[in-house]
């Protein structure tokens, strides 16, 4: 597989990372997950300032632009014979003292890509709750980093992510989100979301979910919610960038409409309508 290592194409076998890299030895590495549509990557723009926002935080510098990205992106998916792809972006931390407050010099940054798996768009998925709880991160906001055992933890409780999701709650029994997705709800016709308060990833997705649903005249609600008031509800979905908006048709013994959701049909055909939108420019 062709990667992209600190400005340069190479192999897979070619890539080394040294031990003494943050990113290994502490977990000092941010990245952004994403899929390409005709080659182009839908608000490439909030996930790379997203990406600079954790960096400037750990004071790691990034030493490319979100154009080489594109570029880069471009590159390794006509390399792939033009076939839409994952792409992960990775900046790890790169070498640096022992000693604590690092100073970060040369971070390491690597594209690469692996397949997309065929799955029909809007298809349901269950949903568990978890017993693993949802960990607090280092910063008030978490960033999509390296520090990713509490995801592991919690995977090992579900059979199959293809086909299941888990929802954590947190440390205080509020309901946060999904192993690799955030969590909507409606009820009332009010669509109901977590706030980032409560530990969660402030997804791309999720924030395009919550700005269409105001255009559309939907009120949103973003706050604290305990179990309770998603058992209630009677449509929920889950978002993130490489599966988009999924209906989930139940959680536990609850029973949700899934795919039949007036609602969440109406998001899902706005974010296909952007879709097509940015196939047209590729």
């Amino acid at each position: 597989m062709l990667c992209w290592f600190n400005g340069k194409y190479l192999d897979e076998k070619e890539l080394f990372i040294s031990p003494f890299d943050h990113g290994y030895l502490h977990g000092i590495g941010f990245y952004e997950h994403f899929r390409t549509y005709n080659g182009q990557v839908l608000l490439l723009e909030e996930h790379f300032h997203r990406l600079c926002n954790a960096l400037n935080i750990y004071r790691i510098p990034m030493p490319y632009t979100i154009k080489d990205i594109q570029n880069v992106i471009e590159e390794l998916w006509t390399a792939a014979s033009r076939e839409d792809c994952i792409f992960r972006l990775n900046v790890s931390a790169g070498r640096a003292n022992e000693m604590l407050s690092p100073e970060y010099k040369k971070p390491n940054v690597i594209i690469f890509r692996r397949s997309l798996r065929q799955r029909t768009r809007g298809t349901e998925k269950n949903a568990i709750w978890l017993k693993t709880t949802r960990n607090s991160p280092e910063q008030p906001i978490r960033f999509k980093s390296h520090h990713f055992g509490n995801n592991i933890l919690a995977s090992f409780e579900v059979q199959n992510l293809e086909t299941t999701e888990g929802f954590f709650l947190n440390t205080k029994g509020h309901i946060a989100e999904g192993i690799t997705s955030n969590i909507f709800w409606v009820r009332d016709d009010i669509l109901f979301t977590p706030s980032l308060s409560t530990g969660i990833v402030p997804g791309i997705t999720r924030q395009w979910v919550i700005h269409a649903a105001k255009r559309l005249g939907i009120r949103v609600v973003e706050d604290i919610f305990f179990q309770h008031e998603l058992i209630n509800a009677y449509e929920c979905f889950v978002t993130n960038s490489i599966e988009e908006l999924v209906p989930i048709s139940k959680v536990g013994r609850t029973r949700f409409l899934g795919e039949d959701g007036p609602i969440y049909q109406r998001l899902h055909q706005s974010y296909i309508d952007e879709i097509i939108q940015i196939m047209k420019r590729g």
